[in-house]
């Protein structure tokens, strides 16, 4: 069982540690996408990416000081993106067998970097998987990973028991991978709340429950999708009338 998270565009930028970390796979293509970003200036960026002249200005410096050598001014991803999914993830708190864990079984898409394992080291960035940059022939940033990332998810679900790719990823970066390429099964975690006499999804739990779900599973090594039912974090309990082969939706309230 492989898990998919989205990056956050929130940062933690104070030092962490990072030993027995790893460097990510496509730093080399990272490197290309850089070299396309260091010719914009703050206000094109701007422009391209809906930034305000504030965070232009950090990103195109970012961009600047971005090196191939991923040994010094680096954060593991997990710790680094500091958005709600990342509050409910806790990394910190994973033990040396739950790290081992999480490098197996959790991996986070990326605009910049592709595919990332959690205590992959990486410089401060922005990039989102919907961004339209051009970089040579490539339109935008899904023309340019093309079947990178679908091919490496398919070398890693070979190994499980289970070929079961659990996505807790936002539609833009799940849309990075190829489906038809896709060698595993894909189910999707809904989380819901109770709100105005209804169920439905508020985003701002549901991204954190995103973060819980992919612990628990890290936590208690789940391998079969059956075992995800389990799931009760912060009150959330399945709802098996509400859920479907390729949606497992938990209610709360």
């Amino acid at each position: 069982m492989l898990v998919l998270l989205s990056p956050a565009k929130k940062l933690n930028e104070e030092k962490q540690l990072t030993d027995n970390c790893t460097n990510p796979i496509f730093v080399e293509e990272s490197e290309k996408l850089i070299k396309s970003l260091r010719k914009y200036s703050p206000k094109k960026l701007g422009a391209l990416m809906k930034l305000s002249l504030t965070l232009s200005e950090l990103n195109v410096n970012r961009y600047s000081v971005w090196d191939l050598d991923h040994s010094k001014d680096v954060s593991p991803a997990a710790l680094m993106f500091n958005g709600e999914v990342y509050a409910g993830l806790d990394a910190k708190s994973f033990s040396a067998t739950e790290k081992k864990q999480a490098q197996n079984h959790l991996r986070i898409l990326s605009g910049l970097y592709g595919l990332l394992k959690p205590y992959d080291l990486v410089h401060p960035y922005r990039l989102e998987m919907g961004t339209k940059l051009k970089t040579g022939r490539k339109n935008n940033l899904y023309e340019f990973w093309g079947d990178k990332i679908v091919d490496e998810v398919n070398a890693i679900t070979a190994s499980y028991k289970e070929e079961v790719l659990v996505n807790l990823a936002s539609n833009e970066y799940f849309k990075s991978i190829n489906k038809k390429k896709l060698n595993a099964s894909v189910v999707t975690p809904v989380f819901k709340d109770f709100n105005n006499g209804k169920y439905k999804t508020v985003m701002v739990y549901a991204k954190k429950a995103r973060g819980f779900m992919a612990s628990y599973i890290i936590k208690n090594k789940i391998e079969k999708t059956d075992d995800l039912i389990g799931f009760d974090t912060e009150g959330y309990c399945y709802n098996k009338e509400a859920s479907n082969e390729n949606e497992m939706v938990f209610y709360r309230g």
